[in-house]
């Protein structure tokens, strides 16, 4: 377990790099941190820079389909002293990488510093396997690994009142109950607007999951629950998700991904029936 103690000012931060972050987002939700909402879901859990940075007073439902990710959030949620003992053996060099990237490790300590080591230094923190779902991303030739031991301590403690769990994201209503939010950060099916092309990640989150996700979010609303959906800016998108809620348009940079070309100005939805 940690041994910070809970005086600590400082916030947790992400301590995962995660393609699709919303860190750039943060400074659009001030207002949602004076809602008075009851317990927090996050259904797409990546980085979790949405839930470091709100700090939900009351229970915390995360989730995610990856489950060596939802595995290493359990872990350091309970045995971040163990995890931080094991990094601290990894070293960060191109031959320790392949090494330590091919190698299988039995307990869920190793495991879990083996995830966090191969996110921090592959390229572009990217999350990828075979299709023997292998790891198969590259050494990254960073110079530095960002990984802080008290971060990580303060992630533990972030993470004690929350259940994490593997799971699609349907399972949110489970648990949801009236004044409760959720954010939905789903992978985009429809790439942003780029020269009016369209392109589709079906393999990923199908264009019927975002019609799902839709569905979703009307019993979200039934329950008399608070949410936020973040998603491509697309009149695909649009028409799947428009329910008389707030929208908005927010423009980023995207430095994402490995082809030059994808890289630039962004255009995002917003989704919420929160006063933003």
């Amino acid at each position: 377990m940690t041994t910070l103690k809970s005086s600590h000012v400082i916030k947790a931060k992400p301590f995962l790099r995660w393609a699709g972050g919303k860190t750039w987002l943060l400074k659009h939700l001030t207002n949602v941190k004076k809602y008075d909402f009851n317990n927090y879901h996050e259904a797409f859990l990546g980085g979790a820079a949405t839930f470091f940075y709100l700090e939900p007073k009351g229970h915390a439902f995360l989730s995610d389909l990856n489950k060596n990710l939802i595995e290493t959030y359990n872990v350091v949620k309970t045995d971040v002293e163990d995890v931080i003992k094991r990094l601290k053996l990894f070293t960060n060099d191109e031959q320790s990488y392949y090494r330590i990237r091919e190698s299988t490790y039995e307990s869920p300590v190793e495991r879990a510093a083996q995830f966090i080591y191969l996110n921090q230094t592959s390229y572009n923190g990217l999350y990828r396997v075979n299709l023997k779902g292998k790891y198969n991303v590259p050494y990254g030739f960073r110079k530095k690994m960002y990984i802080v031991d008290d971060n990580l301590r303060r992630v533990s403690l972030s993470l004690q009142n929350a259940n994490i769990f593997s799971g699609d994201f349907s399972s949110v209503l489970c648990n949801l109950k009236e004044r409760d939010l959720v954010f939905l950060d789903p992978p985009y099916t429809v790439s942003h607007n780029n020269n009016g092309f369209i392109e589709y990640n079906e393999k990923i989150f199908s264009l019927n999951d975002q019609i799902r996700l839709s569905e979703m979010i009307g019993a979200i609303k039934e329950k008399n629950a608070f949410y936020i959906l973040t998603n491509a800016a697309h009149k695909t998108v649009d028409s799947i998700f428009e329910r008389g809620d707030q929208k908005f348009e927010l423009t980023r940079g995207n430095g994402i991904g490995g082809h030059k070309a994808q890289r630039g100005q962004t255009t995002e939805y917003i989704f919420t029936n929160i006063k933003l």
